[in-house]
């Protein structure tokens, strides 16, 4: 449907998350992938989707050479928790630090699109609230030595084995925990191409 929907467009992917094109591809869209090196670096003030929004919008200043049909989709996720983002773990010991400290709380998961061509730039986001049960020592070192989600915000992937064994509760999107709130995003891109 949206491939019809967005056929005067050139859609390009600014990101290298295997979820992300796994997403873009089950809802039908053509697009390429271009992945421009940004730092990730936000003012200290900026709070949950605050974050989220200035470094989606960030990530879009890279592309300051679209061309007049070219439609730039870039994201950004956090796992916000205990007033502070947690992003990718920098190693192994980072990574078990955060998943023991959300053990048996709750935290939110925070994702931001933004859609900009040459005349206009739409940023929307989405909010999640997910709930850990009680993770043993052993749990999250099994799941770090056998699953590797360095990669992730804030050290997990809901679709993983933890968030099968260790996620008790959800309230929002799921998609958007993965790193995209696809029902928002399918809902915006119809929206721009009438």
């Amino acid at each position: 449907m949206l491939k019809k929907v967005l056929e005067q467009y050139n859609v390009i992917l600014a990101s290298g998350s295997p979820r992300r094109h796994h997403f873009f591809r089950q809802l039908d869209i053509d697009f390429s992938v271009d992945i421009r090196e940004v730092e990730e670096v936000y003012p200290e003030h900026l709070r949950g989707a605050e974050i989220t929004d200035y470094l989606a919008d960030l990530k879009s200043k890279a592309f300051s050479d679209l061309k007049e049909n070219d439609l730039i989709i870039t994201s950004d996720t956090i796992v916000w928790f205990e007033n502070k983002a947690l992003g990718k773990p920098e190693n192994i010991h980072d990574a078990f630090k955060m998943l023991k400290s959300m053990s048996g709380k709750k935290h939110t998961v925070f994702t931001s699109v933004s859609i900009k061509s040459n005349c206009f730039q739409k940023i929307f986001s989405e909010k999640t609230v997910v709930e850990f049960d009680e993770l043993s020592d052993e749990e999250i070192t099994y799941y770090l030595e056998t699953y590797e989600p360095f990669d992730k915000a804030g050290s997990y992937g809901i679709q993983d084995w933890i968030g099968l064994i260790g996620v008790k509760k959800i309230d929002g999107s799921y998609p958007n925990v993965m790193g995209l709130p696809v029902h928002k995003l399918y809902k915006e891109l119809r929206a721009i191409a009438v």
